[in-house]
């Protein structure tokens, strides 16, 4: 089974929402709310690519120094095994733009299960409400 490695974010506001985007029609999972973020690319580190995959999906631009990582998700699917860590950012510049999902939603912790999520997603939630 192939193993893919993909990095995510909580963007969390000053009020202490989390970002969700929905995965646009066409895509595997279309319809689901996940964090912001994706593969990581051959020879880049995670940082990196979460630092690109923002920029690319939200138009927003951030720091490594900014990225906390917070937990990680494993989870076999029926054709691949994702890796997925977890990272908090707090600071950003810009006003993050569904550019490749069909919506994104602010939403507080108590309410992130009101929102359907990939099953790998769904792991990461128990860590985030400790620390929210």
């Amino acid at each position: 089974m192939t193993l893919v490695l993909v990095v995510a974010v909580a963007l969390v506001d000053p009020d202490g929402r989390i970002l969700l985007a929905r995965r646009p029609e066409g895509k595997a999972m279309a319809g689901l709310w996940e964090f912001p973020g994706g593969k990581v690319e051959s020879g880049e580190s995670p940082e990196a690519a979460l630092i690109r995959e923002l920029h690319e999906e939200l138009g927003i631009e951030t720091w490594k120094s900014c990225l906390a990582p917070l937990t990680f998700a494993s989870h076999a699917y029926d054709d691949f095994h994702l890796l997925m860590p977890l990272y908090v950012c707090r600071r950003w510049e810009g006003i993050p733009q569904p550019r490749v999902h069909s919506a994104l939603k602010w939403v507080k912790i108590e309410d992130i299960n009101r929102f359907p999520m990939p099953a790998a997603d769904l792991p990461l939630l128990p860590m985030l409400r400790d620390l929210l």
